[in-house]
């Protein structure tokens, strides 16, 4: 079978029957040989001619080339190919996006974009709360939530967190959070952050603001679960999961968990060790989809090419995979995240429209009149860009803004 051909070009996909992935390729060769080696390195193939394989299984299992445009592939893989009735992230990926970045015929190969059939996209559950979930928890139906991470990411004790969480919802934020790197330190015990943030929230409350604070539980996988329980049972109103150290079956196992009662919040760090070379690796776009298939209730997208992180090259993507109707799950909120100050605000929103959480760290932290002053100011920014005000006009009436936009400027 060493003269089976892989490419079918030509031929319309069919997304009933086929995974439809697209690749951009760097390589020496033909872009055609290029394309028939992901498509025998994923599928069928291998590097002889062996006797264990027939035209049968060829043709029924083999992925098809069914578009080359420059130096864009288009694949597709016969659902068959994947597992049947599990919602399997790791087999999806190991067909996907498996062996083919290490093949010698490539000087490089991007997984862009991944489209999935219904056979697929019904093993698995989406978001239990989603976007609408979370706006209801908090009582904002339209406006853009506004969030903040604590700072430094590590160091401060529970009661000092719990302080910092208090002042910024006093400041007005709907959100805050852990960062990445804080789970359960020594100098930060979770359940006793957990529990100092609840009455911090609590208190809140009494004084008439609902707010949201998501507790980091990533660990290793067989604990997740029951660490995500035993935080709830302390208070927590928001978990949050790093979904690339952990794993998408973390954030699966989460959202399917029927203990599990409160959002799932997923932070994407790590992901730019394969994201940002525009030539190799795996874009966030089909991340963002693996998310929202597994049940991540606001994922981290970026800042749509504001903030200090690098823009990529689909975070409008992201946006739209986050909040679009053509997959049968609850929207996920997005979350505009690193390097966010008020001063950029406006620009994010004019992005990324109003359904958005919209979350500053040290845009916070680092304001003149302290995280509380610092919260009123990202409000202030917020409230501007939502009556369509521009930013440096709104602050002429309100002091924070105005002492941000003194401070750090805008854009």
């Amino acid at each position: 079978m060493e003269n089976y051909s892989y490419l079918h070009l030509g031929e319309p996909a069919d997304p009933d029957r086929y995974v439809i992935c697209k690749y951009r390729v760097s390589t020496d060769l033909p872009m055609e040989k290029a394309a028939e080696a992901i498509a025998a390195e994923q599928s069928t193939g291998t590097w002889t001619g062996i006797s264990t394989l027939d035209s049968s299984i060829f043709e029924r299992l083999g992925a098809r080339i069914i578009d080359i445009a420059g130096n864009v592939v288009t694949a597709e893989f016969p659902v068959d190919d994947f597992s049947i009735e599990v919602g399997s992230v790791p087999q999806i990926l190991s067909v996907i996006a498996g062996n083919l970045f290490g093949l010698g015929a490539l000087n490089g190969v991007r997984l862009e974009d991944v489209t999935f059939p219904k056979d697929i996209t019904s093993q698995f559950k989406g978001p239990k709360f989603g976007a609408e979930g979370i706006r209801k928890a908090l009582g904002r139906p339209e406006k853009p939530l506004v969030g903040t991470i604590v700072k430094p990411k590590i160091g401060l004790s529970p009661e000092k967190t719990a302080e910092y969480v208090y002042e910024a919802g006093s400041g007005g934020l709907t959100n805050s959070k852990d960062d990445e790197t804080l789970v359960d330190q020594p100098f930060c015990p979770i359940q006793d952050r957990t529990v100092k943030v609840a009455e911090a929230l609590d208190r809140l409350e009494e004084e008439g603001h609902r707010m949201l604070h998501a507790i980091n539980v990533s660990t290793r996988g067989d604990k997740i679960v029951e660490l995500a329980e035993k935080v709830q049972g302390w208070g927590a109103r928001q978990i949050m999961v790093d979904v690339i150290t952990c794993g998408f079956g973390a954030v699966q196992a989460l959202a399917e968990d029927p203990s599990i009662k409160v959002p799932i919040h997923v932070h994407r760090t790590m992901h730019g060790a394969f994201t940002k070379d525009p030539h190799h690796g795996v874009a966030m776009l089909p991340l963002t989809k693996l998310v929202r298939m597994c049940g991540g209730d606001a994922l981290h997208i970026g800042t749509l090419g504001v903030g200090k992180m690098s823009a990529g090259a689909h975070e409008d993507s992201n946006l739209r995979a986050c909040l679009g109707d053509d997959v049968p799950y609850r929207t996920v909120m997005p979350v505009c995240s690193g390097g966010v100050y008020p001063g950029i605000v406006g620009s994010i929103i004019e992005r990324s429209g109003f359904d958005v959480q919209i979350q500053a760290g040290g845009g916070v932290a680092g304001h003149p009149d302290g995280v509380r002053g610092g919260a009123k100011a990202m409000c202030q920014a917020v409230d501007a860009a939502f009556e369509g005000i521009p930013a440096s006009e709104y602050a002429k009436d309100h002091r924070e803004l105005a002492l941000a936009l003194e401070k750090w400027g805008s854009r």
